[in-house]
């Protein structure tokens, strides 16, 4: 059996999809059966918080494989509730190699420990910016921020790598994790077929939504991360963080042989998952 946790948010909503297509028996895990059932998926599921060790032991007790898209950081209490004998898949993200310390690359890098010193088989997968799952808000806040500007403001010029992975293939390659033969703990980056400048991914944004182009404004990563904050008080301005500013001067560049040798997924185009994103309505 195949349980699988957090499956009503973003990415557990569309593998609990994609198992349900494929015909594979699955069990969701959730926190709010309210949540769940608006999904609509006819497939009853077990509550447990991550946070309460006796609900989520009685949720995985009889789970053979353990699909988690919740925080890496809840893989301790994930690990020693699950039989001996499971295997896992559990979500990550590429944060962990992020040089900037905060919360959440401390958590994933945390859980990412755990998992490797635990010996159980299985993979944690990292995964660079997912775009394209049904309520994500990455190139969508970028388009939304297109609209109001008349050029794209950003640190250094844009020149920072980025490689973003359409939703489809963070799915696929969950199912190809699951039906794979680990011997032990592995962590695997996936990610999008290849880095492009972030000025270039934000151009290829810009023409997908059906926007005119925008001429890239050069500035100082310090006086973009002090501008951030008037993005919460301007009316119709998606919120950007301050760090999320300083994160654009990282290069966020990945081998993806792992992804294409061991999983055998090939990820698609960065036009190919925009063309997916935008439907004609949102264009303009």
């Amino acid at each position: 059996m195949i349980a699988l946790i957090g499956a009503s948010g973003r990415i557990g909503a569309a593998l609990a999809r994609a198992l349900l297509a494929a015909g594979r028996p699955f069990t969701p895990v959730v926190r709010d059966a309210a949540k769940w059932s608006a999904l609509g998926l006819p497939v009853a599921p077990r509550i447990a918080d991550l946070g309460d060790a006796a609900a989520l032991y009685l949720a995985l007790q009889d789970a053979e494989i353990v699909i988690s898209t919740a925080h890496a950081r809840h893989a301790p209490a994930i690990l020693a509730a699950a039989p001996a004998d499971a295997r896992f898949v559990l979500m990550g993200s590429i944060r962990r190699y992020s040089r900037w310390a905060d919360a959440h690359g401390d958590g994933v890098r945390a859980g990412e420990a755990a998992f490797l010193a635990s010996g159980r088989a299985g993979v944690m997968l990292h995964p660079t910016m997912v775009y394209g799952a049904e309520g994500e808000d990455n190139v969508q806040r970028l388009a939304a921020l297109m609209r109001r500007l008349p050029f794209a403001p950003l640190p250094g010029g844009g020149r920072s790598l980025v490689q973003p992975i359409h939703q489809s293939d963070v799915t696929r390659a969950l199912l190809a994790a699951s039906r794979h033969d680990w011997t032990g703990p592995q962590a695997m980056v996936i990610a999008g077929p290849e880095p492009m400048p972030y000025r270039d991914f934000l151009a290829a944004v810009v023409r997908a939504a059906g926007l005119g182009a925008r001429p890239v404004l050069p500035l100082p990563v310090g006086l973009l991360r002090a501008l951030a904050g008037l993005t919460r008080i301007i009316p119709g301005l998606p919120s950007i963080g301050a760090d999320e500013i300083r994160r654009l001067t990282e290069d966020k560049a990945f081998d993806i042989a792992p992804m294409r040798d061991i999983l055998g997924v090939l990820p698609i185009s960065l036009e190919q998952g925009l063309a997916l994103t935008f439907t004609p309505a949102e264009k303009n």
